[in-house]
């Protein structure tokens, strides 16, 4: 029997509800695999005390009176002497020691091209899992290469069964279910054989281990002939050409940014269009029928409804960079940019692969966060989601234009253009510190990638795995936005001077206004000092494109259509500026630039990182933010000062 064929196998009785992994070498597959087995029934988690990102979903069977097999899709390893947090949280699964408890059976998934690789992993796991099935993956790529291998013969010699399977196309997914059910039932009725390995070797013996290897291999067909170029080999010359290469990588980048901001903008502004308005409308009209008080109506309207909003809006964005990440991913491209990019990512101590979340941070902190699960390991996603944020995205452009607009007209475009060299800087010297500090573990290592063939990528997988990925944000992330909107609405609406009745207070005199009141004084050495220029920062720690919004609203001007054109706004800025400054308001607004582009971009991004790193890490990165912030724009003022 040749690789792209099946045998099936015979039905199974009843089952209980067992646990099956799917275990694998990087980019073999494994995901897409996911993907078809479960359609919409899965959901992204976090493996327990880690930052290492899990899939699980519910796989049913057609099997008469089996239930629903849990399914957990495992990090990609190479080997379960672990060498990472994502390999170790794959073999502590493999091998019982994890939250999810010790598996039932393991799908290993066996690249047909590689098979020595993919042989190893599968020794491994066969020692410590009592059942192992293997999907024979990527048979038709294996013979673009002039490998075809024997599925009977590779069975006969592994004593476990194995079945061709084309994740892509769902072919192989059938036979592949009957034999995890027959496996399955094997293990119940108490039959066993022996573990895929060789036999009487010592578990540490690697000689032992890459001998069997090697003679299954050869006894299958899996030895690739010399000379063989296949299509991939072919566009690889141009998109990993170190000159040709580079253009094509900026185009995909550009694309990237353009997606995440002139293509999501008219989405996210429809989205909100809803909220704000036949939502909103309906929410008023039945609050006004029962005659509601009206720190209710603010209440619901302007804090939870807001909260809603916001959240609502950042799912297209969310759900087109995640669709555009996976098809570069499925498509085969994304291990050539990263190859591409390694060499100007080595400044800060990591591989090519941390490109794309940076180039993507530009466009939208948020979307760049997701995007960091295209990092291998769990220490570098999470080194790259702590420097995101210095990565100035256009929400802050609007803060930058009022201010250099102006304090300083005749430069205010070398001013804006400062800060994004200001945000490069931080996000390398950031990185440099963190590698140094909290992550000297993180060995640098040459990029060694097993390049993947072209594939076009399969639409319904990629919904089912956005569609994973966006609910998790709504249910995650959305949540701390919504409770977070809905009391800095109670800030602003509870009096804390004066005969103000709730919900219907002026800005100074509410709890708001006095913890910014508070908060000034802090701001005194940059050089803004005031409560003004306080309560817009806190603000926009909500977000930054309301920055300007709540200058105006603490000021009670009207808000100008266009930042640099700043009016009576521009006016009341510049007068607190000279007075807060000492006389030196150029500086104070270079200072508060600064402060604007290296504190908390927004609480969206807080919420992902919460999300993805846990409260640890995304509270102790805001506090870093907050410093680093502070002493930045305090230098710019005295170093402005003195100039």
């Amino acid at each position: 029997m040749s690789c792209h064929e099946a045998t099936p196998a015979a039905p199974a009785p009843t089952l209980d509800t067992p646990l099956v992994v799917l275990v694998g070498n990087p980019n073999v597959g494994k995901s897409t695999l996911f993907n078809a087995l479960t359609g919409g029934r899965q959901r992204v988690v976090n493996a327990p005390g880690t930052t290492v990102e899990l899939q699980t979903g519910a796989w049913r069977t057609s099997a008469p009176d089996a239930p629903t097999l849990r399914l957990v899709d495992l990090p990609g390893a190479y080997s379960l002497l672990a060498r990472t947090p994502d390999e170790q949280v794959t073999a502590d699964a493999v091998g019982g020691a994890g939250a999810l408890g010790r598996p039932d059976l393991a799908v290993v998934l066996v690249e047909a091209g590689a098979l020595s690789r993919s042989l190893y992993l599968l020794a491994q796991a066969a020692r410590q899992v009592r059942r192992v099935v293997v999907a024979l993956t990527m048979c038709d790529v294996a013979r673009d290469r002039g490998v075809d291998v024997d599925a009977a013969a590779l069975a006969a010699r592994l004593g476990v069964p194995v079945v061709p399977v084309h994740p892509r196309s769902g072919r192989g997914t059938d036979a592949l279910e009957r034999a995890v059910v027959a496996t399955l039932a094997a293990a119940g009725s108490g039959s066993a054989t022996p573990p895929p390995g060789p036999t009487g070797a010592a578990p540490d013996d690697v000689e032992a281990l890459f001998a069997w290897v090697d003679d299954v291999v050869r006894a299958v067909g899996g030895v690739a002939p010399t000379g063989v170029r296949t299509w991939s080999d072919r566009v690889d010359r141009v998109l990993l050409h170190p000159v040709l290469g580079v253009p094509v990588l900026l185009a995909v980048t550009w694309s990237l940014f353009q997606l995440a901001t002139a293509a999501a903008a008219p989405l996210m502004d429809a989205v909100a269009g809803l909220v704000d308005g036949p939502l909103t409308g309906a929410v008023t009209a039945g609050l006004e029928a029962v005659r509601a008080p009206a720190w209710l109506h603010g209440l619901l309207v302007d804090g939870v409804l807001a909260g809603v909003g916001t959240v609502a809006a950042f799912v297209p964005l969310m759900a087109l960079m995640f669709v555009a990440v996976a098809v570069l991913e499925d498509c085969g491209y994304l291990a050539r940019a990263a190859f591409v990019a390694d060499r100007a990512m080595r400044a800060i101590g990591l591989d090519g692969r941390a490109m794309l979340p940076f180039v993507v941070g530009f466009g939208c902190n948020l979307p760049a966060l997701a995007a960091t699960r295209t990092l291998p390991h769990a220490r570098q996603r999470l080194l790259v989601g702590l420097l995101v944020p210095w990565t100035t995205c256009p929400a802050r452009l609007t803060v930058y234009v009022l201010l250099a607009s102006v304090f300083f007209p005749a430069h205010a475009g070398t001013a804006i253009f400062l800060m994004y060299v200001a945000s490069i800087a931080l996000v390398v010297l950031g990185g440099l510190v963190l590698r140094a500090t909290l992550f000297r573990d993180l060995v640098r290592e040459p990029l060694v990638l097993a390049l993947p063939a072209y594939q076009r990528p399969r639409l319904r997988a990629l919904a089912a795995s956005t569609w994973a990925r966006v609910r998790s944000f709504l249910t995650k992330a959305g949540q701390v936005i919504v409770v977070t909107l809905t009391v800095v609405w109670l800030a602003l609406a509870v009096p804390v001077a004066g005969g103000h009745a709730v919900g219907d207070v002026p800005v100074e005199d509410s709890l708001y206004g006095r913890a910014a009141q508070g908060v000034a004084p802090v701001l005194a050495p940059a050089g803004f000092g005031d409560w003004h220029a306080a309560a817009a920062l806190v603000t926009g720690f909500v977000a930054k494109e309301v920055v300007v919004g709540a200058l105006a609203q603490v000021y009670a001007v009207d808000e100008p259509d266009d930042p640099a054109a700043s009016g009576d706004l521009g006016e009341r800025i510049r007068a607190t500026f000279e007075e807060s400054s000492g006389g030196h308001p150029g500086a104070a607004a270079a200072a508060f630039m600064v402060f604007v582009l290296a504190y908390t971009p927004c609480l969206a991004t807080v919420a992902e990182q919460w999300r993805l790193f846990g409260a640890r890490w995304t509270l102790g990165c805001v506090g870093a933010q907050l410093a680093v912030a502070w002493l930045l724009a305090v230098a710019v003022f005295r170093v402005g000062v003195l100039l």
